[in-house]
């Protein structure tokens, strides 16, 4: 069997299929009059995008029970007690974000998960840190509990998470043993390790924050996730503790340390990562995310793994916004619409083990569905250094299904 490395690049590789009506390649048959079981919902008429299934096309989604129970042509004529007239819209497995902030009320920037994501398309996310080891119990009572947002985490090796921004500059806070703990205490929600290697952090400290998180991460299982930004230590040096499954966020920023280096190269030590097995994710946020940089890397063919916002609460009103308008921005970058989908579904389904059937509309997955409307005109599209784009393409989110209900 390969491995998620070599199943993204066989996913990659292999065409979507757009045609009319998705019946002749679906894997779900259509409704037979003999199943006289309504469903709970159907959505009609809209434009499917399925990356893990490879489709594009026309067609009905049905609903029962919390999960999806067909894809294909005329379900509509079936029993349903709820149903939503599509056209013209697009219909994708609920978006998944994987770089959050919603510690809401602990981590300083924190946001509501339900009003930033939920609301917009994204049924699932991955808190990027705002939690460690000693702060884990309260965000998983106060924040996953109650969330109708599929949350997981990726934990902070400070434990204290993100109650200070300078969580790693006391080395008595960056404990590898207190994050084993509280991951074999939570597997069911911790899917990374956290470290933010910042220009804060004295001398070479970053390093040893980085060694130490790595320490953890052997003794768990459990992959890195890597925040770099202007760190005192070098990326060749960063990078190349990375293992194959591990994560880097903020490519996409200026120098120093994005992935174009000062002459608009890529700089090689990304490259040597990535053919490791390093993921590559975006993290848009406040200050990651620049337009010359994303210009230079992807004229050059690099593109990043997978298409994350950072939002919390700073830029929730711009330039982030929330993850449908960052993924326009790759649309203006020249990405398709299939393309930036599942960047945002599939791939990172498949990079974290998240919830059986997250990331795609395959009979007997969740029914977490978004509906969003592709708009053409003329769209300002801002990074995180105010510098403006105009795109001609931008995605809107219309209307959020989660676990088969319709989200206010």
């Amino acid at each position: 069997m390969p491995d998620r490395r070599e199943f993204l690049g066989m996913l990659s590789a292999a065409p979507l299929l757009r045609i009319p009506a998705l019946a002749a390649r679906s894997s779900q048959p259509p409704a037979s009059a003999a199943d006289d079981a309504p469903y709970d919902l159907v959505i009609t008429g809209g434009r499917v995008i399925d990356p893990a299934q490879h489709l594009s096309g026309t067609a009905d989604v049905a609903v029962r029970g919390g999960t999806i129970a067909a894809v294909g042509p005329h379900l509509s004529r079936h029993p349903a007690h709820d149903t939503i007239d599509a056209r013209g819209l697009i219909v994708t497995p609920g978006l998944i974000d994987l770089h959050v902030h919603v510690y809401e009320g602990v981590a300083g920037v924190a946001m509501s998960a339900d009003a930033g994501s939920l609301a917009h398309g994204v049924t699932t996310v991955l808190d990027a840190g705002s939690a460690g080891a000693t702060t884990f119990p309260g965000f998983r009572r106060y924040i996953v509990q109650p969330a109708r947002t599929r949350i997981y985490s990726a934990l902070n090796i400070s434990t204290i998470g993100l109650v200070s921004l300078n969580e790693l500059n006391d080395l008595e806070f960056v404990d590898p043993k207190a994050a084993v703990h509280a991951i074999e205490a939570n597997r069911d929600l911790i899917r990374a390790i956290k470290v933010r290697l910042t220009p804060n952090i004295p001398g070479t400290q970053d390093l040893e924050c980085l060694r130490r998180a790595r320490a953890a991460s052997d003794a768990s299982g459990v992959p890195l996730l890597v925040h770099i930004g202007g760190s005192h230590s070098s990326l060749k040096d960063i990078l190349g503790l990375l293992r194959r499954g591990d994560m880097v966020t903020h490519v996409l920023r200026e120098q120093p340390n994005g992935v174009v280096d000062a002459a608009g190269r890529i700089n090689e030590a990304f490259v040597d990562a990535r053919s490791r097995g390093v993921f590559m994710d975006v993290g848009h946020g406040s200050g990651n995310f620049s337009w010359p940089t994303a210009e230079a890397a992807t004229r050059q063919g690099w593109w990043p793994d997978t298409i994350s916002t950072d939002l919390h609460s700073r830029n929730v009103n711009g330039p982030v916004v929330d993850l449908p308008t960052t993924l326009s921005k790759f649309l203006r970058l020249g990405l398709t619409v299939e393309q930036v989908i599942e960047k945002a579904t599939v791939t990172p389904a498949h990079i974290y083990p998240l919830a059986a059937g997250c990331g795609t509309l395959r009979a007997g997955a969740p029914a977490d569905v978004a509906l969003l409307r592709l708009e053409e005109g003329s769209f300002a599209l801002t990074d995180s250094h105010r510098q403006t784009r105009t795109g001609r393409q931008r995605l809107v989110p219309v209307q959020t299904i989660r676990a088969g209900r319709r989200v206010s």
